[in-house]
């Protein structure tokens, strides 16, 4: 029996007395309005924003994602009002005078660039660039416009701006028996299927041309949806802010580049990409941070290390500071942030320790404060660090998410998520005070919605490691009564649940209003606790994480309203291995629902594009004795002969993140060993599709997990 010490409180996070009386439905999701992308102007009177909605499509029972740009002042005189109609928008970008708006919308199946200008008309196309262009970036004078665009490999190679030489990689493409990638070089042979081995070659590339065939040499083939040979490499390109201005590309090369934006000046850029001419980018993890002239001269190498990745740049207002991000190619960790001179090197940086993962990095006017995001015991507050005195603070509550902020001066605007709401925008100060929300996407129709808000509560485990969780009552719940429950677990493993967290406010209400108490938590390996916490799984995904699920859930029955014959559990991605390890273990559920897992590691790394998942955790590979013992150890599929516990397993049939097979071995196994099982796969679908996938899928879904669990509860 392993031991813990119980520190256990109760903490409402609100204590309100409800009067409204209608409960949470499955079809509420589709009403959820979504605002993001929050950009203010440079003088700080208005912003732009994104607010996604799910609309009717023509055909019965389906429905339709759609974005449009909202306008709002930021002192809350107005409300926000819509700027565009049917076609959807996105990236918003104001220009530095703020009297237009760049954003991104779709032409003829590729990403084009558009502005919009405040004084009315229709939005003009700026660019019909022949690879597409995203992430619209102005100049500091509004006269031009960097983006980016996705090039692949078979353009490059003739495109004479990126590739002026006509230059091959000088890494090698790894296609057998082709050292120095001389297959690339232009043949004239015609394709003949009889002919010689130059005309057969030729044939065999139309034949993959003509997608007849995929040739494979890359080690990431595995996209979200299908299998794909091609190499992409992502370029920068500056554009005259008119329309017909033809793009001027700004890097060049078999490299990758992001991050994109000008400096103060506007006579450079700096950027993060990997200039290493020596290794294929499927194998390269490094990322670097450059600057460069707006002409594509003089590049410099700010930061960059081998084993090391440099991210997030942002150069102060006066443009001496930069602020970033840094860590190691392995990916359990929290990067480190600090700050160094522009000119200087990183032996000349100040490292700003706060022990959670950053993002969304904004400097204040004096150069005093760097404004960031950052997932953090059940919450996504905006926090913002002295530079000089190190000290980090919370500007905004603690048990609330911010998806999306901007600040400008003296004015803050966020996307705030929280039980009562999950979606709204807010206003304050640079300090955090003085918080008034200025929408009502979604305040209006949850207004007569009876909502169930978690009691927060944490035991420390045997490794020392306090663990947080959560327990939400029935909607109507009443005293002295016991009801049936559902254990529901967050995947990645790194992921991090609470009430700042927006994908799950739908199912955690929905389940509430159908009568379950819903139990979640954070178990050792989520998110939002530091590094020790994060690494706390590491050659250990079954029993220490299911330890930590099954005390909590011991501790919250303890309370007296849970029926401990009447238990469910569910969870996806890699939850859905730890529900499938949970029921190979442990026989106290009535039933469970595994959704898109991995239930056997060794052949999850060819399966799933989320393949490096297996070195970074166990140590290695499965044919290397040092992780061998400890992969086997550590597949549920190694203990299905144990499963006993009715289960329904569903996977995208698209999925490529954690790969269909994974559901299917799980699932023949228990049809073979005779155990009750159903397994539903969603055709099309991702390993998204609880989150942006197909809206009547994702209903789908809910609503068999529901039904489901009562053939054997209820």
């Amino acid at each position: 029996m392993k031991k813990f010490i119980l520190v256990v409180f109760m903490a409402p996070l609100f204590v309100i007395a409800q009067t409204a009386t209608e409960l949470i439905k499955v079809t509420d999701m589709l009403k959820i309005k979504q605002p993001s992308s929050v950009n203010i102007s440079n003088d700080g009177s208005k912003a732009v924003f994104l607010v996604t909605n799910i609309e009717p499509e023509e055909a019965k029972w389906e429905y339709k994602y759609s974005a449009q740009l909202f306008l709002v002042p930021t002192d809350g005189s107005a409300a926000p009002r819509a700027l565009t109609g049917k076609e959807s928008a996105s990236q918003p970008s104001w220009s530095p005078d703020g009297k237009q708006i760049a954003f991104v919308r779709f032409v003829n199946n590729k990403p084009q660039i558009f502005s919009l200008s405040l004084d009315g008309g229709e939005p003009i196309q700026l660019t019909n660039f022949k690879y597409g262009a995203t992430n619209p970036k102005w100049s500091p004078d509004g006269k031009h416009i960097l983006f980016s665009t996705s090039v692949s490999l078979k353009d490059l190679l003739k495109d004479a701006e990126l590739n002026p030489s006509k230059e091959v990689p000088k890494w090698p493409l790894e296609k057998p028996g082709f050292a120095k990638n001389e297959f690339l070089q232009p043949s004239t042979a015609t394709p003949n299927p009889d002919g010689t081995t130059e005309e057969i070659r030729a044939y065999l590339e139309l034949n993959a041309t003509d997608r007849k065939a995929k040739v494979i040499n890359k080690l990431n083939f595995q996209e979200e949806a299908t299998t794909s040979p091609d190499i992409n490499f992502s370029h920068l390109y500056i554009v005259s802010a008119t329309p017909g201005a033809i793009p001027k590309a700004l890097t060049k090369g078999f490299y990758r580049f992001n991050g994109g934006d000008f400096t103060q000046d506007g006579k450079q850029i700096i950027l993060t990409g990997n200039m290493d001419d020596t290794q294929h980018p499927d194998r390269a993890l490094e990322s670097c941070i450059y600057l460069v002239d707006i002409d594509g001269n003089n590049w410099k190498q700010l930061l960059g290390e081998k084993g090391r990745t440099f991210n997030s740049p942002k150069i102060s207002p006066s443009g001496k500071w930069l602020a970033f991000q840094f860590g190691t190619t392995g990916f359990v960790d929290v990067p480190a942030m600090a700050i160094m001179p522009i000119n200087g090197s990183e032996k000349d940086k100040t490292v700003l320790p706060f022990d959670r993962n950053k993002s969304s990095f904004n400097w204040s006017a004096n150069e005093q404060y760097i404004y960031f995001t950052a997932q953090s015991n059940g919450g996504a507050p905006i926090y913002r660090v002295d530079v000089k005195t190190k000290q980090v603070d919370a500007l905004t509550e603690s048990a609330a998410g911010i998806s999306s902020y901007d600040i400008v001066g003296n004015k803050m605007l966020f996307v705030k998520t929280e039980v009562a709401n999950p979606f709204e925008l807010y206003m304050c100060d640079a300090n955090g005070k003085n918080a008034k929300r200025i929408s009502n996407f979604n305040t209006g129709w949850l207004a007569n919605k009876k909502l169930s808000f978690p009691e927060k509560k944490t035991f420390v485990n045997e490794k020392g490691l306090t663990v947080e969780y959560w327990v939400m009552k029935p909607a109507n719940y009443e005293p002295g009564k016991k009801y049936p429950t559902i254990l529901d677990i967050h995947g990645g493993p790194t992921a991090m649940w609470g009430p700042g967290e927006s994908s799950m406010w739908h199912e955690f209400q929905y389940y509430a209003a159908r009568g379950y108490v819903v139990v979640y938590g954070n178990p050792r390996g989520s998110g939002g606790y530091g590094a020790e916490f994060l690494r706390a799984n590491i050659n250990d995904w079954g029993a220490g994480p299911t330890s930590d699920v099954l005390t909590y859930l011991d501790l919250a029955a303890k309370d007296g309203f849970i029926d401990t014959s009447k238990l469910a559990v569910t969870g996806g991605s890699y939850a859905g291995y730890l529900v499938a390890w949970i029921v190979g273990h442990d026989q106290r559920f009535k039933a469970a629902c595994a959704q898109r897992g991995v239930y056997d590691l060794g052949t999850f790394l060819g399966e799933g594009n989320a393949w490096r998942l297996v070195p970074n955790y166990f140590g290695g590979y499965p044919w290397e004795e040092k992780a061998k013992a400890v992969i086997e150890r550590e597949s549920p599929i190694n203990y299905v002969a144990n499963v006993h516990t009715p289960l329904i397993i569903f996977h995208g049939e698209n999925d490529l993140r954690t790969g269909v097979i994974q559901g299917e071995t799980f699932y023949r196994s228990l049809k073979i060993l005779g155990r009750t099982v159903e397994y539903v796969r969603h055709p099309g679908a991702t390993h998204e599709i609880t989150r942006t996938g197909n809206n009547r899928q994702r209903i789908d879904q809910m609503l068999r997990t529901v039904e489901f669990f009562e053939r054997f509860i209820k």
